[in-house]
């Protein structure tokens, strides 16, 4: 892993005797690459550190986690010069009294190929003429071949940039220095500390190679030469409220940079992907609710690395066909990661050791959910529950929207139509069912003056938003005008924390979703507006919907207790989901369930996510594939979208297939808006309900294996949802491998749970049929039915290659990979009876006659088991003829693939009783 953090200090500084403090010099480029490792480790995520706008000189204060162990330590510190003369964008010019040079040669700029050409304006919604252009220094070439993107206006190959002046070599590290400033003083609160380098890298993955004029980094892998990282193909800026720094891309196949509407595989032919988390509907090419600037990218060959930069101001990542990326941020620093990998699996988890892994869910969780919005009442939404169990329906959790609140205010609710909330509650818990509600951040601030604690206590407290003069910023939403609460002060907390208290003695939830947290505003700002200057209304402004930082949001200017909400926007999200996990921790003594609308990277330490207020059509439930892989890969794998959708109208057969999608989500909830047709199971005609029932039994017998692997996220950074390319090709391994297969790069419309499960939903209407990849290798059709040519008893052989499965509206395929053994329950209405009952062992053999698979089992709800080795962890094998595995008990066992009857089978030592038909024997439950 390399560590670079690109830091310009502006005003705020002074220069003192080097004896006095040891700091960074007046401009300076860090480096702390570390080769990539396994570590055993479990490590403390940060709190994410960002700076304030360049303009006040000052980062912002906030502790910095332990960066991921490794075998090799390199730190280069650079002195750059600036470019002469400094001609950057709009928002940066030179001097009047700074040369300009001619426009370029034409020769020059023609001989720049389409794809290679990096915008010089990107100013949204510019006419640019050549003379706008031109006044930059940069090459002005009209296009006039309907190619969307490619920009007309793009910078010269000899545009003035950084240069490095000299270079130092140290025992583990090389610096410049050349600047009669040598040392800094900061305001010690604001300072980000910088890791530093103890030990010089042993046998790095890496060569890391610095080009001195124009100042670059180039990175390349040291097995096979590729170039992951070159940062000279476009100049870098670093400026007063804007950043710029571009790189190559090794290939086209880039994954990550959420949250967006997307395809899985981002793509790169021109597209802007901006981030300022934002309240809206998921639509393509718009800034949504999370803000996630990391990428892993795929390599020629199968290798993998990723990306991140570590920055909370809005900002335009674009994506070019050269392929090359270009991050394009108003704030804050340029502080960024490399992941060397090799392998995608690997990549993910040595981001986690940075941000930090996510939370071991407490085990209802990983059940059914069902909620809307529009119950109306309490004695409605318990005859929904009563439904639900009369039809036998699988159902661990029941949530309630904002209308069992009391006026829409928080840590209410209301009292004539909801009167019976309480006894709704004790009768979940009575049936081991459990009760998740809604909280909104916004604080009413209209109530009568005595009348409602939250905002009393919350003023008196000070622990509200403050508009740039100091008073508490009043915004609109649900309830009204409302105050809101600064969640970056540990102050908040304390408060937040309390108002649950008193609100769990009259309702005792089990969980929370917290919304509206970018955080939302019916208003652009406030009710008295915003004021005039640079950071509501920056030079340069990325591709935010709305085309204001404040659109339907608070001020950008607006303060809170770390920085401006300039720079903590984006991490409105997160603060609260810290708060809120904290809360419950402290309130309940187990395992914190929260669901949270907006997010950022460390967030699945304290949350889960779900994708949004989604529609009720198809192409919906295609795009919720792409948003649960993209969400694993982020570090977030408790996400799913809204079943059967939340707007509009659904319909029979949409909510059949999307419950039997949903039953294979990571978080499974069915939530429907206030003017949608009711659409919980039990509302739908005999043979429907009965579809979505096998679908919701299906994943409570799977349950062993869904928790086995929320197990493996926590403490080992795994993804829960896969994509096809997460899988080797042929053999079946413990450890990551590289992908070989390019034709599984693309594909979102199927996913793998783990290792060896593979699901195909049907995502078309009136569908029969639909067909799957099926990477190379022995898959088992997971209900042991024969499908056609080709086929091999229960199992179907690939080289790599589509296939036609059947598909009637009571079924989604599923199919087990060869070498695979999954642990299965019988399963029941809830999870504390389905995990109650014993294991049946399925078990898909490879030719060589073994497979393997894993267990990981605890009490589903104590803090921490893992860590305090409160746990068991089993082990299956199968070689030849033996199963091994610590005491567990099991019911039954079934192994497929076997090419001959045995002679004999034996259980703990004894000969036991089976069948075998169509190369599989089953050994029955003891009785």
């Amino acid at each position: 892993m390399l560590f670079y953090s690109l830091t310009w200090l502006h005003s705020g500084g002074k220069c003192v005797p080097a004896e006095l403090i040891d700091t960074k010099p007046c401009a300076l480029f860090s480096a702390d690459p570390r080769a990539g490792g396994d570590s055993a480790d479990a490590l403390d995520a940060p709190m994410l550190a960002h700076s304030q706008p360049t303009g006040t000189g000052l980062p912002a204060a906030a502790p910095v986690g332990r960066l991921a162990p490794g075998d090799s330590v390199l730190a280069p510190l650079l002195l750059l010069h600036p470019p002469t003369p400094p001609a950057l964008s709009s928002c940066c010019q030179p001097d009047e009294s700074s040369a300009r040079p001619s426009a370029p040669p034409t020769e020059a700029c023609s001989a720049v190929p389409e794809p290679w050409r990096f915008d010089c304006y990107p100013e949204r919604g510019a006419i640019v003429s050549r003379d706008m252009c031109e006044s930059r220094n940069c090459c002005y070439v009209p296009q006039h071949t309907g190619q969307d993107g490619v920009p007309w206006c793009f910078y010269p190959p000899d545009y003035p940039s950084y240069s490095l002046v000299s270079v130092q070599p140290t025992p583990w590290a090389r610096r410049g220095l050349s600047f009669p400033c040598t040392h800094i003083i900061l305001d010690n609160k604001s300072a980000i500390p910088v890791p530093s380098a103890s030990e010089k890298a042993s046998d790095p993955q890496y060569v890391l190679q610095l080009c001195e004029e124009p100042l670059g980094l180039i990175v390349r892998r040291r097995s096979t030469g590729a170039v992951l990282l070159n940062t000279t193909v476009a100049p870098l800026f670093f400026a007063d409220q804007f950043l710029q720094l571009s790189s190559s891309l090794p290939s086209q196949y880039v994954y990550g940079l959420g949250e967006h509407r997307s395809t899985f595989q981002h793509d790169v032919q021109w597209n802007t992907l901006t981030m300022w988390a934002r309240d809206v509907p998921p639509t393509e090419k718009t800034n949504l609710y999370g803000v996630h600037p990391f990428y892993l990218a795929l390599e020629e060959g199968g290798h993998a690395h990723g990306f991140f930069l570590l920055n909370s101001n809005a900002m335009d990542v674009v994506l070019q066909p050269a392929p090359a990326v270009t991050w394009r941020t108003i704030g804050g620093i340029l502080d960024f990661y490399v992941f060397l990998g090799p392998e995608p699996a690997a990549v993910v988890q040595q981001y986690l050791e940075v941000v930090g892994r996510p939370a071991m869910p407490i085990y209802w969780a990983l059940g059914y959910h069902l909620c809307r919005w529009g119950y109306q009442t309490s004695n409605a939404t318990w005859e929904v529950v009563t439904s639900m169990r009369n039809y036998g329906i699988p159902q661990d959790v029941q949530w309630n929207d904002i209308d069992y609140m009391d006026k829409f205010l928080d840590f209410t609710y209301d009292p004539v139509h909801f009167d019976s909330l309480p006894e709704l509650v004790k009768d979940l818990h009575a049936h081991d069912q459990r009760y998740v509600m809604i909280l909104d951040p916004g604080i009413s601030s209209t109530q009568p003056q005595g009348e409602y604690w939250p905002y009393d206590e919350g003023l008196r407290r000070g622990v509200f938003i403050k508009d740039a003069h100091g008073n508490t910023l009043i915004g609109k939403v649900w309830p009204g005008l409302t105050a809101y609460p600064d969640f970056s002060d540990e102050a908040t907390h304390e408060w937040w924390f309390e108002n649950l208290q008193r609100f769990y003695k009259k309702v005792p939830f089990d969980g929370l979703w917290i919304d509206m947290n970018e955080p939302s505003n019916f208003l652009d700002g406030s009710t008295n507006g915003c004021p005039s200057n640079n950071i509501e209304d920056p030079p340069y402004t990325p591709g935010v919907l709305g085309g204001l930082l404040r659109s339907k949001t608070v001020c950008a200017s607006a303060q809170q207790k770390l920085s401006s909400h300039y720079n903590l926007h984006s991490l409105y999200g997160l603060h609260e989901a810290k708060a809120t996990a904290s809360a419950l921790t402290r309130l309940l003594g187990k395992r914190p369930f929260v669901i949270s609308r907006s997010s950022f990277p460390s967030q699945g330490q304290y949350s889960g996510h779900w994708l949004g207020d989604n529609r009720s059509q198809w192409k919906d439930m295609v795009a919720s594939i792409a948003g649960i892989l993209s969400f694993n890969v982020l570090g977030l794998p408790l996400v799913g979208a809204d079943i059967c959708g939340f707007s509009e109208q659904t319909d029979e057969e949409l909510c059949v297939r999307w419950s039997q999608l949903g039953a294979f989500y990571p978080f499974s909830r069915n939530h429907n808006a206030l003017d949608s047709k009711a659409q919980d199971p039990s509302v739908f005609s005999p043979s429907a309900r009965a579809a979505m029932r096998e679908a919701l039994l299906l994943r409570y017998s799977l349950y062993p294996l869904l928790y086995t692997l929320f197990h493996h996220a926590h403490a080992h950074g795994h993804t829960v949802a896969r994509p096809l390319f997460w899988m080797p090709l042929f053999t079946f391994s413990p450890r990551p491998q590289v992908p070989q297969d390019p034709l599984t790069y693309g594909i979102d419309r199927q996913f793998l749970w783990g290792r060896g499960l593979l699901v195909t939903p049907v995502l078309l209407p009136g569908a029969d049929s639909v067909e799957g990849y099926f990477p190379a290798g022995r898959w088992y059709d997971y209900y042991k039915v024969r499908e056609q040519s080709p086929l091999f008893g229960d199992s179907i052989i690939s080289l790599g290659k589509n296939i036609l499965l059947s598909a009637p509206l009571d079924k989604i395929n599923l199919h087990l990979r060869e070498g695979s053994i999954i642990p299965t329950q019988r399963p029941n209405l809830t999870l504390w009876v389905s995990s109650g009952q014993p294991l049946h062992l399925l078990t898909a053999l490879r030719e060589d006659g073994s497979a393997a698979g894993e267990l990981f089992w605890d009490d589903g709800e104590s803090l921490d088991t893992y860590e305090n080795l409160q746990y068991a962890y089993v082990l299956f094998t199968v070689e030849q003829t033996h199963v091994e595995a610590s005491y567990i008990t099991v019911e039954s066992a079934s192994f497929y693939g076997v090419q001959s009857r045995p002679e004999q089978v034996q259980v703990n030592g004894q000969e036991a009783a089976f069948t075998y038909k169509d190369n599989k024997v089953h050994i029955p439950e003891n009785k």
